[in-house]
């Protein structure tokens, strides 16, 4: 499935139940960040090592949070009328500069302190 498909599906899903009028740029960012937080509540309290051997109703928990992230990020996009591979090509672009290779290869800290 291409992403103009999946868009289409979500676009069409949240018309057929009139959720436009919740939609807007606010609200989806907050409900972004809500569902991004119970992504992250699936791995706490795991080390490192066990948040990359899930069992397979926690793999699939992640999935479904996972899902619910790219749909609000869609919807998100689409009200502010941004194209998504553009901006985050245009983002890697910016990380470029900020993140030279030379510099952070290897290296967790933020590009002020490279």
């Amino acid at each position: 499935m291409n992403f103009e498909t999946i868009r289409q599906k979500l676009l069409e899903f949240r018309s057929q139940r009139d959720w436009e009028p919740f939609h807007d740029p606010k609200n989806l960012a907050e409900g972004l960040m809500i569902e991004a937080a119970e992504l992250l509540e699936n791995f706490l309290w795991k080390s490192v090592e066990q948040s990359r051997m899930l069992s397979e109703i926690e793999q699939q928990r992640v999935e479904e949070e996972i899902g619910d992230i790219f749909a609000f990020l869609v919807y998100l996009c689409h009200e502010l009328k941004i194209d998504l591979f553009e901006a985050t090509s245009r983002k890697i672009d910016l990380n470029q500069i900020k993140y030279p290779v030379e510099k952070s290869r290897g290296k967790s800290a933020k590009y002020k302190d490279l």
